[in-house]
């Protein structure tokens, strides 16, 4: 899944998948918020699995955008 970064006016970066409505985290760091957004989409696809719901195919779990 990609992770799309950048830097907000703040100087707080922002992590987000895309493709999990919802998936965005704020850090103090890049490394931060790209961290708290994959624990948060792994924590929504265990989830999804959990229940039965279907969840999509990862050969790469995630790509971090440059």
């Amino acid at each position: 899944m990609r992770v799309e970064v950048e830097i907000e006016s703040d100087g707080r970066w922002i992590a987000e998948v895309t493709t999990i409505p919802g998936a965005m985290a704020y850090g103090a760091s890049k490394a931060e918020a790209v961290a708290k957004v994959e624990a948060l989409v792994l924590r929504t696809l265990a989830d999804k699995l959990e229940h039965g719901e279907p969840a999509p195919e990862l050969s790469h779990v995630f790509t971090v955008a440059a």
